[in-house]
């Protein structure tokens, strides 16, 4: 049946698949071959974006959303083509993405609705949208801005228990009856915007929530049963609660827990038994724990962009966030002086007349940190060759660069084929 002659009822029933999938079958709006589904005209556009968030009509708004457009542009280049990457693509960004003055007219190219603009024109725009949408997320958590009191509060409780006798590290309880020899204890206080918008690009959640290590340790022990010992001294000093461990975020891929287990408990008879020192017995405790490799499974490895050689045990907990507003206390001082000079001063009575009720007062929320304990011999494995960070983030840049470029390189394989 020809379009012109089907019922006109029919359009009501017509379904766009690729945003069903995306809504309910958990595919992510950054895989979508069409970014920006039904669009179809400015007016589309402007309830596109009042649906986002934006009031296009506010010129600051507009005005901020271009320099997120021209951001994007510059991120692009810097990281997914070769004139900013070696390992880049060797694409250019079309002449018709330089000429836009309004935000308004990217959507639009991006819809594919105007015979001005090639269907490569329309694909481009749709993948400056995506790393648009990434930075707005990624510039958007409203987490960060207590992020200075987030990572005191986290860190605090770390440092409370790592001393330095000297030039070594030693990780110590309050009354010194557990001491732990360190290597390094290392902390990561804030990932850049840049590695935060490149982990977004590909992680299927794509929102700023879900990254959960913008705040990181890294313990280092001298022996791989430390690191247990470490773990086991965290817990039990409640500087981290197993309650609050995220499980689908912990690896150990350094110690096998189920054969230490059998390993260490054959161990405790035998101490038991011989009456063994506590050097011999820490002695067999480490062979026990080099012996308790895990074999490791590449299918079920969390993060791809791990290489498969890198070992160490990690988990991310939450730990719950304080904060004070400091304009409070500093507005109430303010206010005492205003009562103590009396209402005869306008300044005083303008004061006291003012209502504080929508100022945020305490916050209380859960924030994310990561936890990575190795041994020192483990460390220096992973900071080689393809175990090293370098080849990590590389690995990241890949991914993301042909997750966000896959509809134009599809694209232009048919060109050459047809």
């Amino acid at each position: 049946m020809d379009k012109m002659d089907r019922p006109q009822y029919l359009d009501k029933y017509l379904f766009e698949w690729e945003t069903l999938d995306v809504m309910l079958s958990g595919k992510s709006s950054l895989d979508a071959k069409r970014y920006l589904g039904s669009v179809k005209d400015k007016e589309n556009v402007e309830n596109f974006l009042k649906g986002y968030g934006f009031d296009p009509s506010n010129p600051v708004l507009k005005a901020e959303l271009f320099g997120n457009y021209q951001e994007a542009l510059q991120f692009i280049k810097r990281y997914f083509l070769k004139e900013g990457n070696p390992d880049g693509l060797d694409f250019k960004v079309p002449n018709a993405l330089y000429s836009i003055t309004d935000i308004g007219d990217l959507f639009y190219i991006a819809s594919g609705k105007t015979k001005n603009y090639t269907i490569e024109d329309s694909i481009w725009a749709g993948i400056v949208l995506k790393v648009m949408h990434t930075i707005l997320h990624a510039d958007r958590d409203l987490r960060s801005h207590y992020f200075t009191h987030i990572q005191k509060q986290i860190f605090d409780r770390f440092y409370r228990f790592i001393n330095r006798e000297d030039d070594k590290i030693i990780l110590k309880n309050d009354d010194g009856t557990v001491r732990i020899p360190l290597i390094d204890f290392q902390t990561k206080s804030k990932k850049s915007r840049e590695s935060i918008v490149i982990k977004l690009l590909h992680k299927v959640e794509n929102v700023a929530e879900e990254l959960f290590d913008k705040i990181g340790i890294r313990i280092i022990t001298e022996n791989r049963s430390d690191c247990l010992q470490v773990v086991k001294f965290l817990h039990s000093n409640y500087v981290v609660l197993a309650h609050n461990v995220k499980p689908s975020r912990s690896i150990n891929s350094l110690i096998d827990l189920p054969r230490f287990r059998e390993l260490h408990f054959e161990l405790m008879k035998e101490a038991m038994k011989e009456n063994l020192s506590e050097q011999d017995f820490l002695l067999r405790m480490e062979k026990n724990a080099q012996l308790a490799l895990p074999i490791r499974n590449e299918q079920k490895e969390m993060n791809k962009h791990t290489a498969f050689e890198y070992r160490s045990m990690q988990f991310t907990c939450r730990q719950l966030i304080q904060y004070k507003n400091p304009f409070i206390s500093e507005f109430n001082q303010l206010r005492k002086i205003a009562k103590e000079t009396g209402e005869d001063s306008v300044l005083a009575k303008r004061i006291l007349q003012m209502d504080t009720s929508s100022i945020s007062r305490d916050a209380m929320f859960f924030y994310p940190f990561e936890v990575q304990i190795q041994d020192v011999e483990t460390f220096k494995r992973n900071s080689e060759g393809d175990a090293s960070h370098q080849e990590y983030k590389k690995a990241q840049v890949q991914t993301a660069m042909k997750r966000v470029f896959k509809t134009l390189i599809d694209y232009k394989k048919s060109e050459k084929i047809s």
